[in-house]
């Protein structure tokens, strides 16, 4: 927080105060108030007017700083804000623009402050720069949208001299060559254009001359996209077209196009300056520094950009260090780094720059190397360098409001010359007694002290000791809440000092230092609090407090009115609770629900409320009753409307003396207001609607001065009454003495404990009592900084909230603390009770320990906050719901993109993708996915075939007529020519898809293809012959796929069996089993298995109810297919089997004897014999086995070489598919290479129709700027004919002048006539000088004007006063010949300089016309380019449509040699050529007999395989017959099938009874739309008579309740004003009018009646006078 404080100017500008236009007060002695001062900041737009005299804009005004006496003068803008600025210090002028729709730009003179002139342009909006040239009357204006003009002005005669549009350009700065006005500097964020403003004697006109600045890395390549190359040519794809006929681009845009890849980073210009040397030196945001040459317009890199972040911490470091320690040497920094620019000025000894470092540079540059030095270090971001017109002060401006003097010259250090605010202000006020004022956020003025208490949005108060305004000190601070601080106010006694915070707190403290300012208590409000405001009652010694409330149930506003009497400083524990909240009964609130919506209230001491409505411009008047009302107010209404001439939100403020009434609003006009009769005294247009209008504004004490700041204009002004009745001031200063009475003791006494209090520290604040902020009831987030202005920049105040206790803190702190002594005795109860209760539970938690698992308890149990229990529950049963509602939108996501991606890859496709693989061998065929072709595919296809079947048939018939065929030619001969063509046809139709079932006759030929319409014709012909290749390949592609689909069928049977014979033999091997992978089969990739997911599938309660009965239910049928007696006894008995089978055999076994356990000698004969049976039917057994397993081992053999055979046939299907497949790829390759070949082509030739339109866009363009040059030249060449003429009659009479003068003089004696030659010819030599040097500085610049020829005469005039002195007249000559002399030498050295005047004009035309003349040459040479260029393109067309490319199929062995060397045969055999034709004659007899052979045995075979399909196919037809014939037996004949099979005409009748439906049914529909219309109708009907009485009803409301408000104002006029007797009189008056109405009303019927009769009368007589008409 700071507080500035400063004595008013006394010398002040007398400025008017006037406002706009139509603002006008009521009052007839009108009075007026005018500026006393104004404070305020701009970092940008500064300027000196003279050596000594900073200005600059600021709100509505430009401020004048003096930088020598620091003193301040203002020049208001009578229209509004401010808005471009310049300064011209040569001529001591200075322009600005008003920011009103058609802004005017003002020229005033310095120090006079007259306006000069208006310039008055076609600007719709806003103008953005202006820029002064300093060496003629002229002014440089660019506006923002919608325009975008950059203007020349010559501000003496009024005059625009030429202007120039350009959509869309954003400016950020202009200036003028100092040396030269005709150039301008026009610079954008991105861009830098030299604009030469060239003048044809009495024309202007300004020629771009755009800047080619580096790229972001510094590249000054710069290429021309548009004419890239001269007519380049490849050999083999033709010419190269640029880049902007490639897009197909035509008009301005293909001469602007830049490709996205070549878009390079550009430079952002920050500052420029211009040079002594016409040159510019340019700062960029990316750290360049850049040397502009203006005649070149080129630019050239002087600095480099800025080291990267991470390689400047460690230079930044030590380039700090080194500072400091040269700064302790010397006192000047001498580290150097190259840094951003973002402001620059030149002078003759170099150029000066500085940035957001804040350290001022100097660089002495030599062609592009420099030398670099640090001259001051500001420590703040500097905005704005600018030198005073002697170049002996640089000035220096801070984006935080600090303005520094540097002088050159001395190299010293950087002298402070102001410190002001960079933000806009928040809250100004008054100290008193006196003038002076002090700035803060939220802040007011003690009247019994010289104390200021400060608010922030921590919710602190701080306390500023004022009574040295030029040093103040914070002498106390209280933290009262966490709520910021909106407004604090005092009482006129000073006693109170009220604070009004958020959330409706407001709380009152005791102003005076002398009690350490005590917070006295708090009230809380029911509602947002609008405005707050004080009245004190020094009578009674009360303080009232008027707060206005805004009332969210019905949108209303209350107000609250609350009193405080000096007994609540007294004792003031009386009126608070133990929360420190004051009591009602000792503030005496009333409450009042008003009428109308306000934003502000202030209230008089009889009672009267004026409040600022917000839902119209009205100031209401309300009386208030005496009595207190606290439970339902009523509702008030105004006494009085008084409009407002104020838009946008406002309030209103009340003078110390209660007379007058403020009003403010966003429009920044200021009115005064008299509060007895509401009569507009006084208003000021001190702020603008465009800078936010008025935020505050407050009174003096003595009422002389009235303090206004702006919203976001940063301005602060300070007005003064200049006029205003006597009466007034009187009253006024009765009022501030009557109170200076009041305060003159508590003033001293207050001042003197305030200057002996100590300044206050952070440290000193005792924090003994604080607390944690947690424990505080009341902590809403706010931030804690103490913040003065917008940007916080004032942090002396910050305070750590989180460490310290607010008020309402400690008072509940105490009340708790209070509380718990109280009841002490409980709560050690209420511990002991916990203790115990804790015991126990860790008693039964250990018991719950040692119980088994089943009958354990949760932990859960265990917890006695069953309410946080609950809601961990709650919480965790959210989180799972939230994380479940993420699963299945995610999961939903992917379902989407899975529907998108099968629609799009499969559902689109006609044929699927898949693939065929082999059983044995690596290799795959993949077939051709398709797309469906849409309807406008085949109809363009249909559309070229009917097209060439028509070409064709047309070719026929040309054919027929115009070429003879010869019948004398062998038949061999025809043979041989049709096969050479056949081959010819597939070598010139450049691919094989003939052999592969395309029909290439539609096509056409190659040589043929010369238009574009064939090309694509040939290129839909090409796709649809693919289409065929792949759709034929497909279907055999579908065969051998159901081939090996079947193959796997019968592999399967087969293992059937293997597995099988596997199990007999006992034999534990694999069996192969092929199957379909998922390339085959792609359909099963869509399909997801259960195998394929990994986590245990998750099944609801329902499920898993459902699952576990179906296994209860398999479990109970496998136990009860156990248990089946049948199967048992089969088992025991047999085996298992009633009948032995052959397959069986393999697991027979004899049983041994049961004596085979004993030894053999104790064997019987009888056992013997029954043992050697044994061993028969074992051997035997054996054998059996035996045969049978040789024979399942050979069935298995050959079951395993059928399958291998199988597999291996079907390996050679799909490798003769493979081989196939490889060749259709060639042939579709071909194709492809055919359209591609043809695409190029037709691209290649959009690309050249792009290019001709671009360039014959760019010829027109050209062309008409040659017109316009040639035009020009005419127009010049006349002129220059025209003046030309002047100057021969200029030269005569000059001539004829020096003739002349010896003929005039020849009476003078001779002696003295050559002293009179001497004298004629007698110039004086100083302005003479002084002309020349002028008139060669013009010549250089070809630039003359009237003005300076006017100039030039009048002081070589006034340097011949002295020769025409009568002192240098020759002894003896007669004065009257000298007067005569003088005269004619006066009119010699006019026609003398009007000759000269007249050849510069000559010299200036024909230099503009030399310029012209070499433009028109330029423009010449390049039309003429153009047209070579289309020409070139022209033949290029005509070359490609000839030269085309065709597509040859090359036999095998043929290549082509791309060298020309010839190959060496040293190693070559010679052979006979007719052995070789002998032998291969052979080969073919052999090949052929062997063809023959296998076309015999298929044809066999074919007929076998024909004859077994025919008996199948005859068997099939008995069967279909027998099964119709017993259909037919039991068919049912129902009416319908009788009456079909007897009616002859069955489609007729069903056609005639279905007629008759329809027709039945349209009747209906139309019987039923019919009476929807009219029901429809009706609705209609009835809604529109429903909203007409609507609007007739509101009407009526809004007419009764205007009757009843007008009604109510007469009633209250009439019973205030008691006119009874009038309106007696008056009733009585108004009878007398009624009787004497309707004594007239008689009179006339009568009167009628009698001109009826006289009407009849005499049209009787006219038929009876003239019975002919």
């Amino acid at each position: 927080m700071a507080a500035a404080g400063g004595e008013r100017h006394p010398g002040g500008p007398q400025l008017s105060a006037e406002a706009l236009g139509g603002r006008c007060c009521s009052s007839p002695e009108e009075a007026t108030l005018e500026v006393s001062w104004v404070q305020g900041f701009s970092n940008k737009n500064f300027g000196f007017i003279n050596n000594q005299t900073v200005c600059y804009p600021c709100g509505n005004y430009i401020l004048f700083l003096d930088i020598k006496t620091k003193k301040t003068t203002a020049l208001q803008c009578q229209t509004g804000q401010v808005g471009a600025f310049a300064v011209n210090p040569n001529r001591g002028v200075l322009a600005f623009s008003d920011r009103k729709l058609n802004p005017v730009i003002y020229i005033y003179c310095f120090p006079e402050l007259n306006k000069l002139t208006e310039l008055k342009g076609h600007i719709q909006l806003d103008y953005t720069l202006l820029a002064f040239s300093f060496l003629g009357p002229y002014l440089a204006s660019y506006s923002s949208f919608p325009d975008f003009v950059l203007s020349v002005w010559n501000w003496q005669e009024n005059i625009l001299l030429c202007s120039e549009s350009q959509p869309g350009v954003a400016a950020t700065s202009i200036s003028f060559n100092p040396m030269n006005w005709q150039q301008l500097c026009f610079v954008t964020e991105s861009s830098v254009t030299i604009w030469c403003i060239e003048r044809n004697y009495d024309e202007h006109c300004l020629t771009q001359n755009p800047v080619k600045l580096p790229d972001g890395r510094g590249s000054l390549n710069h290429e021309d996209l548009f004419f890239p190359y001269s007519c380049d040519e490849d050999p083999y794809h033709g010419p190269v077209m640029p880049v902007s006929a490639i897009a197909g681009l035509v008009g301005d845009k293909a001469e602007t196009f830049v490709p996205r890849t070549d878009i390079k980073p550009s430079l952002h210009p920050t500052a420029h300056c211009w040079t002594a040397t016409s040159d510019i030196y340019l700062g960029c945001k990316e750290g360049y520094i850049l040397a502009i040459d203006t005649r070149k317009c080129s630019a050239s890199i002087i600095q480099r950009k800025p080291l990267p972040e991470h390689m400047l911490k460690i230079s930044d470091m030590l380039g700090y260090i080194r500072r400091e320690a040269q700064k302790k040497k010397d006192g000047k920094p001498k580290a150097l780094q190259r840094t951003v620019v973002f402001t620059m000025a030149f002078c003759d000894e170099g150029l000066y720059t500085a940035g957001i470092e804040g350290i001022l540079y100097f660089y002495h540059i030599r062609d592009l190397q420099y030398e670099m030095k640090i001259c001051a270090d500001i420590s703040e971001p500097i905005s704005t360098l600018t030198f005073s017109p002697d170049c002996t002060t640089l000035l220096i401006v801070t984006d935080q409001g600090t303005i520094y003097t540097y002088e050159p010259a001395h190299s010293g250090e950087a002298v402070k010359l102001l410190t002001a605010f960079s933000s806009n202000l928040l809250a100004a006020d008054f100290l008193s007694p006196g003038d002076m004022y002090c700035v803060a956020t939220a802040m007011a003025c003690c009247p019994s002290s010289n104390s200021a208490a400060v608010g922030t949005k921590g919710g602190q108060i701080y306390f500023i000791d004022i009574t040295k305004v030029e040093a103040p000190r914070v002498v106390h601070r209280i933290f009262l809440s966490k709520f910021p601080v909106l407004s604090l106010h005092y009482d006129q006694s000073g006693q109170f000092l009220i604070i009004r915070a958020m959330e409706g707190y407001i709380f009152i403290l005791d102003a005076r230092p002398s009690k350490l300012f005590q917070v006295l208590g708090y009230v809380v409000l029911a509602g947002e609090v609008l405005s707050l405001s004080v009245v004190s009652d020094f009578k009674n010694n009360l303080v009232e407090v008027i707060v206005l409330l805004s009332v969210a149930e019905n949108q209303q506003t209350r107000l609250e009115i609350f009193c405080l009497s000096s007994a609540l400083m007294e004792d003031i524990d009386k009126y608070v609770n133990d929360q420190g909240m004051l009591n009602v009964s000792a503030i005496k609130k009333e409450q009042y629900d008003l009428e109308y919506p306000l934003s502000s209230a202030v209230r008089l001491k009889d009672d009267i409320v004026y409040g600022y409505c917000t839902c119209a411009p009205f100031i209401c008047k309300y009386h208030l009753s005496k009595q207190s009302i606290l439970e339902d107010p009523p509702v008030f209404l105004s006494e009085k409307m008084i409009p407002s001439n104020q838009f946008g939100a406002g309030f209103i403020c009340l003078s110390p003396n209660s007379r007058w009434l403020a009003s403010a609003a966003k429009d920044g006009v200021l009115f005064i207001y008299d509060t007895s009769t509401m009569e507009i005294l006084a208003q000021n247009y001190c702020h603008s609607y465009e800078g936010g209008g008025i935020r505050s504004m407050v009174f003096s004490l003595d009422g002389k001065f009235i303090l206004v700041n702006g919203e976001n204009d940063g301005t602060l002004v300070c007005l003064k009454w200049k006029k205003i009745k006597e009466i007034e001031v009187k009253e006024a200063d009765f009022h501030w003495h009557s109170l200076l009475t009041i305060l003159n003791k508590s003033i001293s006494d207050e001042n003197a404990v305030l200057r002996l209090m100590a300044e206050w520290q952070l440290e000193s604040e005792s924090t003994s009592e604080s607390l944690p902020e947690e424990k505080s009831k009341k902590s809403p987030l706010e931030p804690s900084s103490a913040a003065v202005t917008e940007d916080g920049s004032f942090t002396s105040l910050h305070s750590d909230s989180a460490s310290e206790m607010t008020w309402l803190g400690q008072k509940t702190e105490k009340d708790i603390r209070e509380e718990t002594e109280r009841f002490a005795n409980q709560k050690e109860k209420l511990q002991m009770g916990i203790k115990k209760l804790r015991k126990t539970i860790q008693k039964m938690m250990h018991e719950n320990e040692q119980v088994p698992d089943i009958e354990k308890l949760g932990q859960q149990e265990f917890n006695l906050d069953m309410e946080e229990q609950e809601r961990a529950e709650a919480e965790a049963e959210h989180e799972v719901a939230r994380v479940r509602e993420k699963i299945e939108m995610e999961i939903l996501a992917n379902c989407y993109l899975q529907d998108v991606i099968k629609h799009e890859c499969w559902d689109s496709m006609c044929v699927k993708g898949r693939a065929v693989k082999c059983f044995h061998i690596a290799c795959e065929v993949k077939n051709y996915p398709l797309k469906k072709r849409d309807e406008e595919e085949l109809r363009t296809l249909e559309k070229v075939l009917r097209l060439r079947n028509i070409e064709a048939a047309d070719l026929k018939v040309q054919e027929k007529v115009l070429e003879t065929k010869s019948k004398t030619v062998l038949f061999k001969e025809e043979n041989t020519e049709v096969m050479a063509g056949d081959t010819a046809s597939c070598c010139l139709v450049g691919s094989l898809s003939s052999q592969y079932g395309a029909d290439t006759s539609i096509l056409y030929h190659q040589l043929d293809l010369h238009s574009r319409e064939q090309k694509i014709n040939q290129i839909v012909l090409l796709k649809d012959i693919i289409y065929k290749v792949k759709t034929a390949f497909n279907k055999e592609f579908d065969i051998v796929a159901q081939q090996k689909e079947q193959e796997i069928a019968r592999i399967k049977e087969r293992n059937l069996r293997i597995r099988e014979i596997l199990a007999q033999l006992d034999l534990q091997v694999e069996v192969w089993e092929p199957g379909l992978t998922c390339d085959e089969n792609p359909e099963q990739v869509l399909t997801v298995q259960d195998s394929e997911i990994k986590v245990e599938k998750y099944l609801t309660p329902q499920e898993r109810e459902k699952a576990e009965m179906l296994t209860r239910l398999e479990m109970e049928r496998h136990l009860a297919s156990l248990d089946n007696e049948r199967q048992r006894a089969l088992n025991d008995m047999m085996g298992g089997v009633l009948e032995v089978k052959q397959e069986d055999i393999l697991k027979i076994d004899i049983p041994p004897p049961s004596f085979i356990s004993k030894p053999e000698d104790e064997w019987t004969a009888q056992e013997k014999k029954i043992f050697r049976e044994y061993e028969e039917k074992v051997k035997e057994l054996n054998e059996e086995k035996e045969k049978y397993r040789r024979t399942l081992k050979n069935e298995l053999e050959e079951l395993e070489a059928s399958i291998q055979e199988m597999t291996q046939n079907f390996d050679k299907t799909v490798c003769k598919l493979f081989e196939r497949k490889v060749n259709l790829e060639k042939v579709i390759y071909q194709e492809e290479l055919k359209i591609v070949n043809l695409t190029y082509s037709l691209l290649l030739d959009e690309e050249l129709d792009s290019r001709e339109a671009g360039l014959r866009h760019f010829l027109v363009k050209k062309q008409k700027e040659k017109v316009k040059i040639a035009r020009t030249v005419e127009v010049t060449k006349r002129k220059i004919e025209f003046y030309t003429d002047q100057y021969d009659n200029a030269i005569a009479e000059d001539k004829n002048l020096e003739y002349g003068f010896r003929k005039e003089f020849a009476h003078v004696p001779a002696s003295l006539l050559g002293e009179l030659v001497e004298l004629y010819k007698c110039r004086p030599r100083t302005v003479m000088t002084e002309i020349y040097l002028a008139t060669a500085n013009r010549s250089k610049s070809s630039s003359v004007s009237a003005e300076d020829y006017k100039d030039a005469l009048s002081r070589l005039m006034k340097a011949m006063d002295e020769l025409d002195n009568p002192k240098h007249m020759p002894n003896g000559l007669d004065p009257s010949i000298w007067e005569k002399f003088c005269l004619a030498r006066r009119n010699k050295l006019e026609s003398e300089q009007l000759v000269k005047w007249m050849a510069l004009i000559l010299a200036e035309i024909e230099v503009f016309l030399q310029r012209r003349i070499d433009d028109n040459e330029k423009m010449s040479s390049k039309i003429e380019n153009i047209f070579k260029e289309l020409i070139w393109l022209q033949e290029e067309k005509i070359k490609l449509q000839v030269n085309l490319t065709f597509q040859f199929l090359l036999k095998q062995g043929q290549v082509e040699v791309e060298s020309t060397e010839i190959p060496d045969y040293a190693d070559a055999i010679f052979i006979k050529k007719s052995i070789i034709e002998e032998l291969n004659c052979n080969i073919m007899d052999q090949v052929e007999k062997k063809i023959a052979s296998m076309v015999e045995c298929k044809e066999f075979s074919k007929g076998i395989f024909q004859l077994e399909w025919e008996h199948k196919k005859m068997r099939m037809q008995i069967e279909d017959l027998n099964q119709k014939a017993q259909d037919i037996v039991t068919l049912p004949v129902t009416k319908d099938r009788q009456l079909f099979l007897t009616m002859l005409d069955y489609d007729s009748y069903m056609a005639h009874r279905i007629a008759v439906m329809e027709q039945t049914l349209a009747v209906m529909d139309k019987l039923h739309k019919k009476n929807m219309k009219k029901q429809q109708k009706r609705i209609k009907e009835l809604e529109k008579c429903i909203s007409l009485k609507e609007q007739a009803n509101y009407e009526l409301s809004l007419e009764l309740k205007e009757t009843l408000v007008s009604v109510s104002e007469r009633r209250h006029i009439s019973q205030a004003a008691d006119m009874q007797h009038i309106s007696e009189r008056i009733a009585k008056r108004r009878y007398q009018e009624i009787l004497k109405q309707k004594h007239l009303r008689g009179l006339i019927e009568e009167q009628e009646k009698h001109l009826d009769i006289l009407q009849a009368e005499a049209e009787r007589l006219r038929s009876k006078t003239f019975p002919t008409l």
